[in-house]
């Protein structure tokens, strides 16, 4: 049995049993007003964050989901695209999307302005959409991607990549980690399919999605995940997890390289009322301005001693020099 037949059966263990704990989310859920989400939809959450981001959701938008879990995050988007399958959601767990569907009931009691019609659950795989090229306006997953390894994880960015209107969005939350996994915690099939052993250097993980061909990347959010430590997992040391959350953007990539944005800014405090750099970027006095890391780098080149970049915070709310 290989680590995606077992990720099978852990989440059909899941839809036919919620976990509550199979994976610790680290967003509040969503207050909305009219939402009322039901308790099965939140102990089947078994995501590490959140992709639903109201300035993604505007204009009705067309909305793919992968790994429909208990149908929380499905419910949340369709909140923002209120029209006939304006969410699809694809789930290679039958059982999974059985739970869902039935969920999904229970929403329509609860909530006046929603309808099963909504969404539109379809069996199919990650690494092989049931979806047209170039149909989807935002593509989601949450904690997801990390069970794949190195050939798989390429293949399933890149059907993401496939079904996305030119400037569609790909909406991401996945564990990451900075240290070096061992052989035995890399190739435990059960820790891969918890999304654990999986877990790439944010620096990978954003190779991989401009290798793609993702033009634009912006870093939301890193949080504070889980730790594997040596009494519960076959560990020598602590190993530190994060969850991230990433949009990828369908942008033309750019001829000197992504645009990556990790939470710089830029703050001119010369005795101008603005700085102009001529390629585009204006920065007026004391007013930061979100930059993306090639920006910040091309400005320190001028070596200038009246603006200030400031480090990576990777928190990054939109606007900016892109």
């Amino acid at each position: 049995m290989n680590y995606l037949e077992t990720t099978k059966n852990v989440y059909k263990e899941a839809a036919l049993t919620p976990d509550v704990g199979l994976c610790c989310t680290t967003n509040p859920i969503w207050e909305l007003p009219g939402l009322t989400i039901p308790k099965i939809m939140q102990e089947m959450n078994y995501g590490c964050g959140s992709t639903v981001h109201a300035r993604d959701l505007s204009k009705n938008p067309k909305i793919l989901y992968v790994g429909v879990g208990g149908g929380m995050e499905l419910l949340q988007f369709a909140y923002f695209s209120r029209q006939k399958s304006g969410v699809v959601g694809v789930d290679v767990v039958d059982e999974m999307l059985e739970a869902s569907a039935k969920n999904f009931i229970e929403a329509e009691e609860k909530n006046d302005w929603f309808r099963k019609e909504f969404v539109d659950l379809r069996k199919g795989d990650a690494l092989n959409l049931p979806v047209d090229d170039n149909s989807i306006d935002v593509a989601a997953q949450n904690c997801l991607f990390n069970i794949f390894k190195a050939e798989e994880l390429q293949k399933a960015i890149a059907e993401m990549y496939r079904v996305l209107k030119p400037h569609g969005r790909l909406v991401m939350s996945d564990p990451t980690c900075e240290q070096e996994m061992n052989e035995t915690l890399r190739n435990d099939e059960r820790l891969r399919a918890l999304c654990l052993s999986g877990s790439l250097p944010i620096a990978d993980y954003v190779k991989a999605l401009t290798d793609a061909g993702f033009g634009t990347i912006e870093i939301r959010a890193r949080k504070p995940y889980r730790i594997l430590d040596p009494k519960n997992y076959p560990t020598d040391e602590l190993i530190y997890i994060e969850s991230i959350e990433v949009a990828a953007i369908k942008d033309p990539m750019p001829e000197d390289g992504p645009c990556i944005f990790t939470g710089k800014a830029a703050i001119y405090y010369g005795n101008e009322d603005f700085f102009d750099d001529g390629k585009g970027h204006t920065l007026l006095k004391n007013q930061p301005l979100a930059i993306c890391d090639k920006t910040a780098q091309a400005l320190k080149n001028l070596g200038r001693d009246d603006i200030y970049i400031s480090e990576s915070t990777f928190h990054y709310d939109g606007g900016g020099c892109c």
